[in-house]
């Protein structure tokens, strides 16, 4: 049966990268894409069970966690983890005219901020504007001298446009960890497990009890990140990813089991395994 996977479009993001080499991994018998304007939109296509899987960028080694992504996680807690995908990002600058023209450059506001040094060195004069992704800005860019937008190289190449510089990202290194989120059962197996927590009372030490669960069952925390819960100033959602040691599978269960006391609000996400690769595959 094919398996619809929507992604953050139009054709050529780095979503769509992520997600074909993800459906790949999970070995996803002809997997139909289906791009979506917004992180949100993709996330809701899902929870709506609308499609069987959902791919969205969570984290960047720059520039930390996309907001969009934990915020509609929180909101629709009820999809799980699947796999995860950490892959290089090496934007390049394209437009249809010459750089020293360049007096507006578009991309989503993450590629932006990756490439903020080289902006500032390069088109200090240059207006930023924010577009719902970066191969949104590509087409946007079509046909104008002085526009430019922030994009992948086969983002460029499908709208058929100038290559203006490549790389320009701050970071050499620049990753983002992709997620494939599915809407049926969690996964109880894989090296890393998320989930996030709201808690009873913002007092001295209730933060650091939740954490102390971790800590009792000897799980390393590789990430924690809060977010405003939108109901009150001070008051935060926390998100936190796990490494399942393969000697201890039962110690992710054992965890939530324990943290749930502690907890106002427990989102509980699954354990997944987790791939790298170490260039794009389109």
């Amino acid at each position: 049966m094919q398996t619809r996977v929507a992604f953050l479009g139009p054709e050529g993001t780095y979503a769509e990268q992520a997600a074909l080499a993800l459906a790949k991994l999970e070995k996803l018998n002809e997997p139909e894409l289906i791009p979506f304007r917004g992180l949100q939109a993709v996330i809701e296509h899902l929870a709506n069970k609308n499609c069987e899987a959902a791919v969205v960028p969570v984290e960047n080694s720059v520039e930390g966690g996309v907001t969009a992504t934990l915020d509609s996680l929180w909101s629709h807690s009820k999809v799980s983890i699947r796999r995860a995908l950490v892959m290089p990002i090496r934007h390049s600058l394209f437009g249809s005219g010459e750089l020293n023209k360049v007096s507006e450059v578009l991309s989503h506001p993450q590629a932006i901020a990756q490439c903020s040094g080289w902006l500032t060195k390069n088109l200090p004069n240059a207006i930023q504007l924010p577009t719902s992704s970066t191969a949104e800005a590509v087409r946007m860019v079509a046909g104008s001298n002085f526009r430019a937008a922030i994009a992948s190289k086969a983002a460029g190449e499908i709208a058929g446009l100038k290559e203006l510089a490549f790389p320009i990202n701050d970071v050499a290194g620049n990753r983002t960890r992709f997620l494939m989120l599915q809407s049926t059962a969690k996964k109880q197996t894989g090296d890393k497990a998320s989930l996030a927590f709201s808690l009873h009372t913002n007092a001295p030490g209730a933060l650091l009890e939740a954490l102390g669960c971790i800590s009792k069952m000897g799980l390393n925390m590789s990430r924690i990140e809060s977010r405003p819960s939108k109901r009150e100033l001070g008051e935060y959602v926390f998100f936190v990813d796990v490494e399942i040691p393969k000697s201890k599978p039962e110690a992710y269960q054992l965890l939530i089991n324990d943290l749930a006391p502690l907890c106002e609000r427990l989102a509980d996400f699954g354990s997944y395994p987790s791939n790298e690769i170490e260039s794009s595959i389109i």
